[in-house]
């Protein structure tokens, strides 16, 4: 697809999901990155929305470095990483098995959608009662590689990293800079795959550089909020939608199609 044949609703999609993207990175409702693919996939097929994604993902990686890069747990990041890179290969061979069925991908990122609201309704009641915890090497793998995995999938690798990092109970900043490195690291790790498997369109870059500033402002609105509010709030706003995306992602149906063609907008 090129840049002017992208219909009216891709617009109305990865607008907001690239202001998530950043607001997310830059330390500010942390759920908001998951809502990009199921967003964008609501316009355009599943393997076309994770390769235009990745470089506007990797360009808020290092607006966020610049912000927090000093701040992070070493040991968390020397246990994550490594094992990412593995789950990172068996995405990219999962999806490439998948990759001729659109409605099997985008079942499985509706589930993962799913799976990730269920995550954040029960991670509350689960860490409430949790003391502070610092992981094992065992636990440390199996989340790097799970994370690995589900972003190679749909670029929503949060929920393994966010169980291993919350029971230590980090300070913000420290929290918020080892979930900027891991991730840059992981999206930069991608690359190779998404290349191989034929993921990264030229023909998506002038999109790219025109959604990029977005990846700024979102990043630098993401760390003057979360230095001033809480993110309580905006969190739920975006699981709710979140909910609603996977929903209509597992069966099927174009709501937002629906609502465009009420509304007289030709998609």
């Amino acid at each position: 697809m090129t840049f002017t044949e992208y219909p009216i609703v891709f617009w109305f999609c990865a607008v907001p999901a690239v202001l998530f993207i950043g607001l997310a990175k830059g330390g500010f409702g942390a759920g908001a990155v998951i809502l990009a693919t199921p967003l964008l996939t609501l316009a355009i097929p599943v393997t076309h929305a994770v390769g235009l994604l990745l470089p506007l993902l990797i360009m808020t990686d290092m607006i966020a470095l610049m912000h927090y890069r000093r701040h992070f747990d070493s040991r968390s990041i020397k246990m994550l990483v490594p094992s990412a890179c593995l789950g990172v290969t068996a995405g990219a061979l999962f999806f490439g098995y998948f990759s001729g069925s659109m409605n099997a991908l985008r079942f499985i990122i509706g589930v993962v959608s799913l799976s990730f609201v269920l995550f954040q309704v029960l991670r509350t009641l689960i860490l409430g009662a949790m003391a502070k915890h610092r992981p094992t090497v065992l636990e440390g793998i199996l989340m790097g590689a799970t994370a690995g995995f589900t972003s190679t999938m749909a670029h929503a690798g949060g929920p393994p990293v966010l169980m291993y990092l919350l029971p230590q109970k980090l300070e913000k900043s420290v929290f918020v800079g080892s979930m900027a490195i891991f991730f840059a690291s992981v999206n930069l790790a991608k690359l190779l795959p998404y290349h191989i498997l034929g993921l990264l369109y030229v023909g998506d870059t002038k999109t790219i550089l025109t959604l990029a500033p977005l990846t700024f402002m979102g990043v630098r609105l993401g760390v003057y909020l979360n230095k001033r509010f809480s993110d309580i709030w905006f969190n739920r706003i975006i699981y709710s939608v979140l909910f609603i995306t996977g929903i209509q992602l597992i069966l099927g149906q174009n709501l937002l199609g629906l609502i465009f063609n009420v509304m007289g907008i030709k998609p």
